[in-house]
């Protein structure tokens, strides 16, 4: 079935509520209540695990850089790095140009969001509005994006009935001439989907096809469980034409707080990009490049994170079972149960925080309605397994006891 006017939402359709960050309205639900069992955060994707050994003396060796600005593309060390490990990491057409096919950011995030602007710019004119594809759920920069470039956000409903990742069939061409850029997450953020090398084929056809972006977000590429993720930079032709990848250290390497990661991909696109970030963007301190220099460089802190969140997966098989429809993501950290026999999202929310004292967010908050009203994170939570395990363990218990 085609995706047309009748299955995305309107430009203004709940904009003042939708569009508020889900964590506020998480919030605000909470307010009235007092949890009856010490708290325990599941909400927030912000992982917990100890911060690498080599952070603190690289940051020492390098502190007297904090005194002068940075280069907005990124240090050559820093550059060479994080190539060097991209081309490592992932089948490539063949390696990418540190030079020209990569830079540095101020975590996948602020890029993410820079890019909307930079891709309506650079795509230039469409048949009709120009438009930003996202799935939904979804990660709320993209949006942010989208309503900054001044672009009509579409919102692809990601269900179970879709393997949780845009369904590209349901796509019709009028929609796709008008395409600036299309937002993808792989693994996705919150149902874990892992995207094919063949579905990445697919979208590579159609971007050059129609004349638009893939902006392929990689944030939770080094958390997974079986099968290493692939990359949309592997299905992007030896130009990567259309195509840029974004990473980030938070996930990776547990360094939330430090907000450094990159862009590569399409050269084209990147200079462009660069101009955009080199006047309005804030530029990554060169000490923080340098202990990125030194992650990108080792794999060791990187098993033993995945090694700790197989644990808390473990467990999660073990206490949930086959409850609420969980199913083991193909990768990241989050979990996405269905809780629309408990009464729905925001009614379980509250009642697993006033009684067990346990904080997820509500599926409906990290997406938006589509035109015919429906949600599709409704009935849906997302638990983000990001405590030790022990605590991880304590909280499913308690959210089974609770919600049974």
């Amino acid at each position: 079935m085609a995706m047309t006017a009748s299955s995305r939402a309107p430009l203004d359709a709940g904009t003042q509520q939708s569009e508020r960050s889900p964590f506020a309205r998480l919030t605000e639900l909470l307010a009235p209540y007092k949890p009856a069992k010490p708290l325990i955060t599941l909400s927030l994707g912000e992982p917990q695990h100890p911060v690498p050994a080599f952070v603190g003396p690289v940051l020492a060796n390098h502190i007297a850089e904090f005194g002068r600005y940075p280069i907005a593309k990124g240090i050559e060390p820093f550059r060479r790095a994080a190539a060097n490990w991209l081309s490592t990491r992932f089948q490539l057409p063949r390696p990418i140009d540190p030079e020209s096919e990569l830079l540095v950011l101020n975590g996948s995030r602020e890029g993410l969001f820079f890019a909307a602007l930079t891709a309506a710019r650079y795509v230039g004119e469409r048949k009709g509005r120009p438009a930003i594809l996202i799935p939904n759920p979804f990660y709320p920069a993209y949006a942010a994006g989208a309503r900054a470039a001044g672009c009509e956000a579409i919102y692809l409903p990601t269900t179970l009935a879709n393997g949780f990742l845009p369904d590209l069939e349901a796509l019709d061409h009028a929609t796709l001439a008008r395409t600036v850029a299309i937002y993808i997450a792989s693994p996705a953020n919150p149902q874990g989907a892992v995207a094919s090398r063949d579905y990445f084929r697919r979208l590579k056809q159609l971007a050059d096809r129609f004349g638009f972006l893939i902006l392929s977000d990689e944030c939770y590429s080094e958390i997974y469980t079986r099968e290493a993720p692939g990359s949309m930079l592997e299905c992007a032709g030896p130009d990567f034409t259309n195509a840029i990848a974004f990473q980030s250290l938070s996930k990776r390497s547990n360094l939330p707080g430090m907000r450094l990661g990159f862009a590569a991909g399409d050269k084209k696109f990147l200079s462009m990009f660069h101009e955009l970030r080199n006047v309005a963007a804030p530029q990554v301190p060169v000490p923080l490049q340098h202990v990125a220099v030194a992650a990108y460089s080792d794999e060791a802190h990187v098993e033993e994170n995945r090694r700790l969140y197989r644990i808390k997966f473990d467990l999660a098989d073990q206490i949930l079972g086959n409850r609420y429809g969980y199913r083991r993501p193909a990768g990241g950290f989050c979990i996405w149960l269905n809780v629309s026999e408990r009464g729905g999202d925001e009614a379980a929310t509250v009642k697993l925080y006033r009684d067990g004292g346990v904080r997820v967010v509500p599926g409906s908050y990290l997406a938006r309605p589509q035109l015919d009203g429906s949600n599709p994170g409704a009935g849906y939570i997302r638990l983000a397994l990001v405590s030790d395990s022990e605590t991880t363990a304590e909280a499913l218990h308690r959210l089974v006891e609770i919600l049974d």
